[in-house]
């Protein structure tokens, strides 16, 4: 008998009602006479009584077969709506884009990698308003996923769980493992005529042996642990494998969860606060995580109405030490960290030292204190201490990002310390007008040391989409200048860069910051241990610049680029083009 049947022998005196509770948003769509039409919509999908009962999670998938990080998300959403059917849920799977920032790297086409993320989060809102979605699983694979997920889920503001589709296995060369930085590197090492085309090709075939994020503490992974510092994803969630039954297993629980979410009307914002983002910092800096995790976790908070300055990333980089080994300021990658525990024994010893709040909430229902009390972790004597450093006797004893000011970078500028945290480099600027002219300029061979690069016109306006440049990056650094040469620019760094590379630098050049007055021989100085990053100018000589300067037309005239070129805010700021979270 059918349940409508039912309804009706048994008296029921609204056959069109499925009994589902009126809070949940997805009544809007499925219950009463004037609803059948859209029921039968769901009807043609497959959906039934039971479902169409339920709580409506959405379950918003970026599979795409353009990057490896993504390809394998079919798979990993499958995991996730089994948990959500099988724990009372109506899973409805929805698509949006990715960009992968390792291909477009060194192209025009990674000025769409951060649009990307306001695409990711716009679309995901759209279709959770849209469809009157109660709930989301928000997957995630390649590095702007995941911020874009997670300002969508802090958007709508439904119950959410944040899922990761977990890191690439390290290929392997010579004996020793490596990942696509090495590669990035190789290029570089190959243009300066120390390594074979036969070799660079050997690695260029073994780097990357099969799904998932790049292997490193690069930006996805480094986003992947935040999510859990921020609670948005369980704890343990991350560090599992792609290709791993672990990683499927993470996916089911994350279907479970979110239907506990639903149940204890737990959103984003009851779990995110000022102590939940300061968290996600102190992981940030303590394992050596990306750059971009900066302007990501500012777009955030601003998301998430949490009042977070770029100042507060150095303040608890100042007293949170680098206690993870991991590429690209070390030499482990995430799958090695997985072995170990995962993120959680960074946590356990973060707040054991007092550096983490362990009454922050996450989307389990319990606090980071709690979740750790609950998860079965080897003991932390058992966690290797060449890998996982002691907090009192760290790997560093800062954490690895660094906010530095000056006369070139009034509003903040962004380093990631992977070498000696006491680097003070004074030279004569290179200045070049994208990134173009500054790899050609690199793989021609002039560079010398002690220059300091700058590449402008490459931030959230200018660029617009503020390209990361891995390419030249790497090129400078495997060209054995890693330590006697300086870059700067208002455009971002993969979280593979390593080497004394400052982005970020706001205001941009687009707007007239004092990056966009900076001449070929200017004296420029980077100085690591006072944060600070100026030019030898007088301010009357900065000023006569900026009386001549003019701004560039812009590069775009119409399309996408076109239109967030006009929307982005400041680097300093997150880079939001959400009109409710610009500051």
């Amino acid at each position: 008998m059918s349940s409508q049947k039912r309804r009706e022998t048994e008296g029921d005196e609204d056959p069109f009602s499925s009994g589902k509770d009126a809070n949940l948003r997805s009544s809007e769509v499925t219950e009463g006479a004037d609803r059948a039409p859209h029921r039968a919509m769901f009807r043609a999908m497959g959906f039934d009584d039971e479902d169409l009962g339920s709580p409506m999670v959405g379950v918003a998938n970026p599979a795409a077969d353009i990057t490896p990080c993504n390809v394998h998300l079919d798979d990993v959403a499958d995991a996730a709506i089994e948990g959500i059917d099988q724990s009372g849920g109506m899973p409805i799977e929805f698509g949006t884009i990715t960009i992968s920032d390792a291909i477009s790297m060194g192209t025009e086409g990674m000025k769409a990698s951060l649009i990307s993320r306001e695409v990711i989060a716009d679309s995901v809102e759209l279709v959770a308003f849209g469809e009157r979605l109660d709930a989301l699983v928000t997957v995630a694979g390649c590095d702007k996923n995941l911020p874009g997920m997670m300002m969508a889920s802090i958007r709508t503001d439904l119950p959410s769980v944040f899922l990761y589709g977990g890191s690439i296995m390290p290929g392997e060369h010579e004996g020793r493992d490596i990942t696509v930085q090495n590669v990035f590197e190789g290029v570089g090492t190959y243009a300066e005529g120390e390594m074979s085309a036969d070799e660079l090709d050997e690695m260029e075939r073994n780097a990357c042996p099969g799904a998932g994020s790049c292997g490193g503490m690069f930006t996805a992974n480094t986003m992947a642990s935040i999510s859990e510092a921020l609670g948005m994803a369980p704890l343990g969630s991350a560090s599992a494998p792609a290709e791993s039954k672990e990683r499927y297993d993470v996916a089911r629980r994350a279907g479970e969860a979110v239907l506990q979410a639903v149940e204890n009307d737990l959103r984003p914002s009851d779990i995110l606060t000022k102590k939940s983002f300061e968290n996600a910092i102190a992981i940030q800096v303590a394992v050596g995580g990306s750059t971009n995790a900066v302007l990501h976790l500012l777009a955030l908070a601003a998301e998430a109405d949490v009042d977070l300055s770029i100042e507060e990333f150095d303040e608890i980089s100042r007293r949170t030490p680098k206690i993870a080994n991991l590429q690209p300021g070390g030499t482990k990658v995430m799958n090695d960290l997985h072995e170990e525990g995962g993120l959680p024994v960074v946590i356990r010893r973060l707040l054991d030292a007092g550096l983490f709040h362990g009454d922050a909430m996450t989307v389990t229902g319990r606090t980071i204190a709690e979740e750790l009390e609950h998860l079965e972790l080897p003991d932390d004597s058992e966690v290797s201490d060449e890998f996982i450093y002691p907090v009192d006797d760290p790997y560093q004893e800062e954490g690895a990002i660094k906010i530095l000011t000056g006369n070139l970078a009034p509003d903040g500028a962004v380093l990631k310390v992977t070498g000696d945290d006491k680097f003070h480099h004074t030279g004569p600027a290179r200045v070049f007008e994208g990134e173009e002219e500054a790899m050609r300029y690199v793989q021609e061979g002039h560079i010398e040391s002690g220059d300091v690069i700058c590449i402008r016109n490459e931030g959230p306006k200018g660029g617009p989409g503020m390209r990361e440049m891995l390419g030249v990056t790497a090129a400078v650094v495997g060209q054995g200048h890693e330590d006697d040469v300086a870059l700067l620019t208002d455009g971002r760094f993969s979280g593979a860069t390593r080497g004394p590379m400052v982005g970020h630098v706001a205001p941009e050049a687009a707007v007239g910051g004092p990056i966009a007055l900076l001449e070929d021989g200017d004296e420029v100085t980077v100085d690591i241990p006072n944060r600070e990053l100026s030019v030898d100018l007088p301010d009357d000589e900065l000023d006569a610049r900026r009386d001549d300067w003019e701004p560039r037309d812009p590069p775009y005239s119409s399309g996408v680029l076109a239109k967030y070129a006009n929307d982005f805010g400041s680097a300093a700021n997150g880079a939001v083009t959400n009109p409710g979270a610009k500051r």
